[in-house]
Protein backbone atom coordinates (compact mmCIF):
# COMPACT_ATOMS: atom_id res chain seq x y z
CA UNK A 1 0.00 0.00 0.00
CA UNK A 2 1.36 3.47 -1.34
CA UNK A 3 -0.05 6.27 1.15
CA UNK A 4 0.09 9.65 -1.53
CA UNK A 5 -0.81 13.13 0.35
CA UNK A 6 -4.12 14.61 -1.58
CA UNK A 7 -2.05 17.52 -1.56
CA UNK A 8 0.08 16.41 -4.00
CA UNK A 9 -2.62 16.00 -6.48
CA UNK A 10 -3.88 19.50 -5.82
CA UNK A 11 -0.22 20.63 -6.89
CA UNK A 12 -0.06 18.18 -9.60
CA UNK A 13 -3.67 19.37 -11.16
CA UNK A 14 -2.60 23.29 -10.76
CA UNK A 15 0.36 23.37 -12.96
CA UNK A 16 -0.98 21.11 -14.94
CA UNK A 17 -3.99 23.27 -15.49
CA UNK A 18 -1.75 26.04 -16.77
CA UNK A 19 0.78 23.95 -18.84
CA UNK A 20 -2.12 23.02 -20.91
CA UNK A 21 -3.80 26.09 -21.61
CA UNK A 22 -0.43 27.59 -22.32
CA UNK A 23 1.55 25.63 -24.77
CA UNK A 24 0.22 22.47 -26.82
CA UNK A 25 1.55 18.87 -26.34
CA UNK A 26 4.28 17.32 -28.47
CA UNK A 27 2.18 15.21 -30.14
CA UNK A 28 -0.16 18.29 -31.12
CA UNK A 29 2.68 20.32 -31.62
CA UNK A 30 4.23 17.31 -34.39
CA UNK A 31 0.62 16.82 -35.89
CA UNK A 32 0.09 20.79 -36.36
CA UNK A 33 3.43 21.52 -38.05
CA UNK A 34 2.36 18.16 -40.40
CA UNK A 35 -0.50 19.74 -41.11
CA UNK A 36 0.83 23.33 -42.03
CA UNK A 37 2.79 21.73 -44.31
CA UNK A 38 0.49 19.47 -45.65
CA UNK A 39 -2.28 22.43 -46.19
CA UNK A 40 -2.54 23.98 -49.97
CA UNK A 41 -5.00 26.59 -50.11
CA UNK A 42 -3.40 30.57 -50.03
CA UNK A 43 -5.65 31.74 -47.63
CA UNK A 44 -5.47 27.74 -45.52
CA UNK A 45 -1.51 28.50 -45.25
CA UNK A 46 -2.24 32.04 -44.13
CA UNK A 47 -3.99 30.88 -41.41
CA UNK A 48 -2.08 27.96 -40.18
CA UNK A 49 0.73 30.70 -40.21
CA UNK A 50 -1.76 32.88 -37.59
CA UNK A 51 -2.60 30.06 -35.82
CA UNK A 52 1.46 28.83 -35.38
CA UNK A 53 2.12 32.57 -34.78
CA UNK A 54 -0.62 32.77 -32.03
CA UNK A 55 0.81 29.57 -30.25
CA UNK A 56 4.35 31.20 -30.23
CA UNK A 57 3.13 34.03 -28.77
CA UNK A 58 1.29 32.02 -25.76
CA UNK A 59 4.10 29.96 -24.91
CA UNK A 60 6.50 32.67 -24.92
CA UNK A 61 4.70 35.15 -23.23
CA UNK A 62 2.96 32.72 -20.78
CA UNK A 63 -0.31 33.55 -21.68
CA UNK A 64 -3.90 31.25 -22.80
CA UNK A 65 -3.48 30.21 -26.07
CA UNK A 66 -7.46 30.95 -26.62
CA UNK A 67 -9.47 33.25 -24.42
CA UNK A 68 -11.44 30.13 -23.57
CA UNK A 69 -9.80 28.39 -21.17
CA UNK A 70 -11.98 25.76 -20.94
CA UNK A 71 -14.23 23.76 -18.58
CA UNK A 72 -11.54 21.59 -16.71
CA UNK A 73 -11.83 17.41 -17.62
CA UNK A 74 -9.91 15.62 -15.32
CA UNK A 75 -8.92 11.77 -15.92
CA UNK A 76 -7.75 9.67 -13.02
CA UNK A 77 -6.45 5.97 -13.18
CA UNK A 78 -5.88 5.07 -9.39
CA UNK A 79 -3.90 2.61 -9.08
CA UNK A 80 -5.86 0.38 -6.05
CA UNK A 81 -2.72 0.04 -4.15
CA UNK A 82 -3.14 3.68 -3.43
CA UNK A 83 -4.22 5.30 -0.41
CA UNK A 84 -5.27 9.00 -0.30
CA UNK A 85 -4.35 10.68 3.10
CA UNK A 86 -4.78 13.88 4.19
CA UNK A 87 -8.45 15.20 2.98
CA UNK A 88 -10.97 14.26 0.18
CA UNK A 89 -10.13 13.39 -3.15
CA UNK A 90 -12.05 15.27 -5.52
CA UNK A 91 -12.22 18.22 -2.77
CA UNK A 92 -7.98 18.25 -3.59
CA UNK A 93 -8.62 18.01 -7.12
CA UNK A 94 -10.75 20.89 -7.08
CA UNK A 95 -8.63 23.04 -5.43
CA UNK A 96 -6.02 21.99 -8.15
CA UNK A 97 -7.99 23.49 -10.69
CA UNK A 98 -8.85 26.86 -8.46
CA UNK A 99 -5.12 27.31 -7.96
CA UNK A 100 -4.28 26.92 -11.17
CA UNK A 101 -7.05 28.95 -12.59
CA UNK A 102 -6.53 32.03 -10.34
CA UNK A 103 -2.58 31.82 -10.33
CA UNK A 104 -2.36 31.61 -14.06
CA UNK A 105 -4.78 34.16 -14.88
CA UNK A 106 -7.26 32.02 -16.84
CA UNK A 107 -10.55 32.70 -17.77
CA UNK A 108 -12.85 31.57 -15.22
CA UNK A 109 -16.19 29.97 -16.87
CA UNK A 110 -18.00 27.98 -15.03
CA UNK A 111 -21.32 28.99 -13.51
CA UNK A 112 -22.79 27.10 -10.46
CA UNK A 113 -26.32 26.25 -11.89
CA UNK A 114 -26.85 25.52 -15.67
CA UNK A 115 -30.37 27.66 -15.78
CA UNK A 116 -29.48 30.46 -13.02
CA UNK A 117 -25.64 30.95 -14.45
CA UNK A 118 -23.98 32.77 -11.41
CA UNK A 119 -20.16 31.82 -12.29
CA UNK A 120 -18.69 30.33 -9.49
CA UNK A 121 -15.16 32.49 -10.06
CA UNK A 122 -12.59 29.93 -9.55
CA UNK A 123 -13.47 27.60 -12.98
CA UNK A 124 -14.49 24.69 -10.27
CA UNK A 125 -15.79 22.25 -9.94
CA UNK A 126 -14.32 20.13 -12.48
CA UNK A 127 -15.56 17.15 -14.45
CA UNK A 128 -13.52 13.93 -12.99
CA UNK A 129 -13.71 10.43 -14.37
CA UNK A 130 -12.19 8.08 -12.56
CA UNK A 131 -10.98 4.59 -13.27
CA UNK A 132 -9.62 2.15 -10.74
CA UNK A 133 -6.66 0.20 -11.98
CA UNK A 134 -4.07 -2.31 -10.81
CA UNK A 135 -0.93 -1.11 -8.93
CA UNK A 136 0.37 2.15 -7.14
CA UNK A 137 0.32 4.79 -8.94
CA UNK A 138 -1.86 7.44 -10.18
CA UNK A 139 -2.02 8.96 -14.28
CA UNK A 140 -3.12 12.06 -13.84
CA UNK A 141 -4.72 13.58 -17.44
CA UNK A 142 -6.35 17.22 -17.42
CA UNK A 143 -8.33 18.56 -20.45
CA UNK A 144 -9.51 21.95 -20.58
CA UNK A 145 -12.30 21.67 -23.09
CA UNK A 146 -13.41 25.16 -24.50
CA UNK A 147 -17.66 24.50 -25.26
CA UNK A 148 -17.14 26.65 -29.08
CA UNK A 149 -16.58 22.85 -30.28
CA UNK A 150 -17.75 21.00 -27.14
CA UNK A 151 -21.46 22.71 -28.21
CA UNK A 152 -20.27 20.59 -31.56
CA UNK A 153 -20.58 17.30 -30.22
CA UNK A 154 -23.15 14.44 -30.75
CA UNK A 155 -24.64 11.26 -29.95
CA UNK A 156 -25.94 8.90 -31.74
CA UNK A 157 -28.22 5.47 -30.53
CA UNK A 158 -27.67 3.57 -33.88
CA UNK A 159 -29.04 0.80 -34.80
CA UNK A 160 -26.83 -2.42 -35.16
CA UNK A 161 -27.84 -3.29 -38.28
CA UNK A 162 -26.40 0.47 -39.38
CA UNK A 163 -22.75 -1.35 -38.91
CA UNK A 164 -19.37 -0.03 -39.24
CA UNK A 165 -20.61 2.18 -42.40
CA UNK A 166 -23.57 3.83 -39.70
CA UNK A 167 -21.07 5.16 -37.36
CA UNK A 168 -18.67 6.18 -40.39
CA UNK A 169 -21.89 8.61 -41.58
CA UNK A 170 -22.75 9.71 -37.79
CA UNK A 171 -18.90 11.18 -37.34
CA UNK A 172 -19.65 12.63 -41.06
CA UNK A 173 -22.52 14.63 -40.30
CA UNK A 174 -21.41 15.48 -37.08
CA UNK A 175 -18.47 17.31 -38.76
CA UNK A 176 -20.14 18.45 -41.88
CA UNK A 177 -22.80 20.11 -39.28
CA UNK A 178 -20.24 21.55 -36.62
CA UNK A 179 -18.69 23.02 -39.76
CA UNK A 180 -16.69 26.61 -39.02
CA UNK A 181 -18.39 26.87 -35.57
CA UNK A 182 -15.76 24.02 -33.85
CA UNK A 183 -12.69 26.45 -35.34
CA UNK A 184 -10.96 24.01 -36.80
CA UNK A 185 -8.60 22.39 -37.89
CA UNK A 186 -10.09 19.68 -35.28
CA UNK A 187 -9.46 16.79 -33.64
CA UNK A 188 -12.61 14.48 -33.52
CA UNK A 189 -12.65 11.94 -30.33
CA UNK A 190 -15.35 9.09 -31.15
CA UNK A 191 -16.34 6.62 -28.93
CA UNK A 192 -18.18 3.12 -30.61
CA UNK A 193 -20.10 1.08 -27.90
CA UNK A 194 -21.37 1.04 -24.20
CA UNK A 195 -24.14 2.89 -23.44
CA UNK A 196 -25.07 6.32 -23.82
CA UNK A 197 -23.06 7.96 -21.21
CA UNK A 198 -19.98 5.82 -21.89
CA UNK A 199 -19.85 6.58 -25.43
CA UNK A 200 -19.50 10.01 -24.89
CA UNK A 201 -16.86 9.45 -22.13
CA UNK A 202 -14.65 7.61 -24.93
CA UNK A 203 -15.51 10.10 -27.25
CA UNK A 204 -13.60 13.14 -24.70
CA UNK A 205 -11.25 10.08 -23.64
CA UNK A 206 -9.95 9.82 -26.76
CA UNK A 207 -9.00 13.19 -28.04
CA UNK A 208 -6.03 12.86 -25.08
CA UNK A 209 -4.98 9.76 -27.06
CA UNK A 210 -1.19 11.01 -28.77
CA UNK A 211 -1.70 11.85 -32.00
CA UNK A 212 0.95 10.31 -33.60
CA UNK A 213 -0.29 6.67 -31.85
CA UNK A 214 -2.16 4.54 -34.10
CA UNK A 215 -5.54 2.37 -32.72
CA UNK A 216 -4.08 -1.55 -31.94
CA UNK A 217 -8.09 -2.51 -33.10
CA UNK A 218 -6.84 -2.85 -37.01
CA UNK A 219 -10.75 -1.90 -38.06
CA UNK A 220 -10.81 1.24 -35.84
CA UNK A 221 -7.28 2.05 -37.21
CA UNK A 222 -8.53 1.66 -40.63
CA UNK A 223 -11.83 3.79 -39.93
CA UNK A 224 -9.70 6.66 -38.09
CA UNK A 225 -7.53 6.91 -41.62
CA UNK A 226 -10.46 6.69 -43.89
CA UNK A 227 -12.43 9.56 -41.84
CA UNK A 228 -9.64 11.60 -41.83
CA UNK A 229 -8.83 11.67 -45.48
CA UNK A 230 -12.76 12.10 -46.11
CA UNK A 231 -13.15 15.10 -43.51
CA UNK A 232 -10.40 17.05 -44.92
CA UNK A 233 -12.39 16.55 -48.53
CA UNK A 234 -15.12 18.56 -46.89
CA UNK A 235 -13.16 22.01 -48.28
CA UNK A 236 -14.34 23.18 -44.47
CA UNK A 237 -10.60 24.59 -43.93
CA UNK A 238 -8.56 26.35 -41.55
CA UNK A 239 -11.36 28.72 -39.65
CA UNK A 240 -13.72 27.12 -41.78
CA UNK A 241 -12.37 29.74 -44.49
CA UNK A 242 -11.75 26.70 -47.41
CA UNK A 243 -8.58 24.49 -47.74
CA UNK A 244 -7.97 21.20 -47.46
CA UNK A 245 -7.06 20.43 -44.09
CA UNK A 246 -10.14 20.81 -41.66
CA UNK A 247 -9.11 17.92 -39.19
CA UNK A 248 -5.72 17.13 -37.82
CA UNK A 249 -6.52 13.38 -36.57
CA UNK A 250 -9.31 11.24 -35.73
CA UNK A 251 -8.98 9.23 -32.60
CA UNK A 252 -11.69 6.36 -31.80
CA UNK A 253 -12.25 4.17 -28.46
CA UNK A 254 -14.54 0.96 -28.44
CA UNK A 255 -16.25 -0.48 -25.37
CA UNK A 256 -18.29 -3.92 -25.20
CA UNK A 257 -22.45 -2.74 -26.10
CA UNK A 258 -25.48 -4.28 -25.71
CA UNK A 259 -27.11 -6.51 -28.36
CA UNK A 260 -30.04 -4.36 -29.22
CA UNK A 261 -27.81 -0.88 -29.81
CA UNK A 262 -24.62 0.57 -31.14
CA UNK A 263 -24.37 3.93 -29.31
CA UNK A 264 -21.74 6.46 -31.15
CA UNK A 265 -20.25 9.35 -29.67
CA UNK A 266 -18.50 12.07 -31.65
CA UNK A 267 -16.65 14.93 -29.39
CA UNK A 268 -15.03 16.98 -31.50
CA UNK A 269 -12.21 19.59 -30.17
CA UNK A 270 -10.63 22.82 -32.15
CA UNK A 271 -7.07 23.39 -33.07
CA UNK A 272 -6.44 23.81 -29.15
CA UNK A 273 -6.45 20.23 -28.36
CA UNK A 274 -5.47 20.74 -25.00
CA UNK A 275 -3.84 17.61 -22.74
CA UNK A 276 -1.47 17.44 -20.24
CA UNK A 277 -0.66 13.86 -18.66
CA UNK A 278 1.71 13.12 -15.34
CA UNK A 279 2.27 9.91 -13.29
CA UNK A 280 2.78 9.77 -9.89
Amino acid sequence: MRNIQVSEITDQIKDMCIEANYELSGDMKTCFAKAASAEQSPIGKKIFSQLEENLEIAKNDRIPICQDTGMAVIFLKIGQDVHFVGGDLYAAVNEGVRRGYTDGYLRKSVVADPIERVNTRDNTPAIIHCEIVPGEQVDITVAPKGFGSENMSRVFMLKPADGLEGVKEAVLTAVREAGPNACPPMVVGVGIGGDFEKCAEMAKHALTRDLNEESPVPYVREMEQELLERINKMGIGPAGLGGTVTALAVNAETYPTHIAGLPVGINICCHVNRHSHRVI
